[in-house]
């Protein structure tokens, strides 16, 4: 059975990690910080039945970076509102980003119903309904809960459950390994873990993997697969790989592990990019952005192919370069964000993710990738 992905989205205080407790019994926030501020800072995971792992991400607009990196891979969205709240910013972001990146899965939990009279949550949801028009997960599901008193939750757990059912098991086990690194960290007496959601390929344990954008070798000491230990991870799957080498404590997330040799680092793409219609105005010539791909962060300045800007709403040919080397492969998704203030303004599909430089408004070029 495919191993699948489900990721949280939603504003901040909307009840996204006491909904995956109350799916779990899982508490996805760890750290002393999240504790303390009652907030979710990091990536948080659960999981849920025996095949499926939940992503929990946070909602405060500083740590939108945080939230992408975490939806990067999955299969399905939970988008979660709170009833006495309704719509909020980051709803609006992280539901452009589940738009960018293609996902088209997903389920609304309408959170803290308790909270509400009758009338107001209708009124909620119609809003709702209306902010997912044209989008795609208009279609999915609108589900009332309480989180805090369980109610609706098994209602919900089912129907995640459906839309799983749906998700077609990732066709890429005969191409090459790879896997972003969306979380680093060390085990006493193991010694490095690095997790993500494997993309592509098969790995086993004493495999050589290689690290980029460094380069480095590195061997894998041990697999777990959904809290298991086996012998091998395949596409779909998510990993926890221990691994051994020299300077292997140096991987963070942003990195990609992937079989040696089978890609490289760029400081250039070629791309398709498109401009949200809600993005707050046109992109210029070499505009430096925040790209986010796979899970890593970085800037770069945009050169529009065959456009001297590119107005809200517009899609056009672009070679974006890069402040520093990314992974990526032809077809990978990615965001954009503006440089300052950080708002997610667009994104669009990696067609060479090894080019030549191109000159503004080379046009040749731009009919070329068309």
């Amino acid at each position: 059975m495919a191993h699948t992905v489900i990721g949280t989205a939603g504003h901040i205080d909307h009840g996204k990690t006491q909904l995956v407790h109350a799916l779990t019994g899982v508490d996805t926030d760890r750290t002393r910080q999240e504790k303390e501020r009652g907030i979710t800072i990091e990536l948080g995971f659960a999981h849920f039945g025996q095949t499926t792992t939940i992503i929990d991400v946070p909602g405060h607009e500083r740590f939108v970076k945080t939230m992408v990196a975490g939806v990067s891979t999955i299969d399905v969205a939970l988008l979660v509102i709170a009833a006495d709240d309704g719509v909020m910013p980051q709803t609006r972001e992280h539901l452009d980003v589940l738009q960018i990146l293609g996902i088209e899965r997903g389920v609304i939990a309408l959170n803290k119903v308790d909270l509400v009279d009758d009338e107001w949550l209708q009124l909620v949801e119609e809003d709702v309904r209306g902010v997912l028009q044209g989008t795609q997960l208009e279609n999915s599901p609108i589900l009332r809960v309480s989180a805090l008193h369980g109610t609706g939750v098994d209602t919900l757990a089912q129907s995640l459950r459906e839309t799983l059912a749906a998700v077609q098991e990732r066709d890429a086990r005969s191409r090459p390994f790879r896997l972003p690194v969306d979380r680093a960290f060390s085990i006493h007496g193991f010694g490095n873990v690095a997790t993500g959601t494997t993309l592509s390929g098969q790995a086993r344990r004493g495999d050589e993997l290689e690290q980029l954008p460094q380069g480095r070798r590195l061997r894998i000491r041990g697999l777990q697969r959904h809290g298991e230990d086996v012998d091998l991870v395949e596409a779909g799957d998510r990993a926890a790989i221990n691994l051994a080498g020299e300077d292997a404590e140096q991987i963070e997330r942003g990195d990609v592990l992937i079989q040696p040799g089978s890609l490289q680092a760029t400081s250039m793409l070629d791309v398709d990019l498109r401009l949200l219609e809600s993005a707050p105005k046109h992109l210029e010539q070499r505009t430096r952005v925040r790209i986010h791909i796979g899970t890593i962060e970085v800037l770069g300045r945009v050169v529009l192919l065959r456009d001297t800007t590119l107005e809200p709403g517009q899609q056009t040919m672009a070679q974006i370069r890069l402040e520093k080397p990314v992974v990526a492969a032809f077809g990978d998704r990615f965001v954009v964000r503006r440089y300052s203030p950080a708002v997610t303004i667009g994104g669009g599909t990696v067609l060479d993710p090894s080019p030549d430089k191109h000159r503004e408004g080379e046009g040749s070029v731009a009919l070329l990738l068309d």
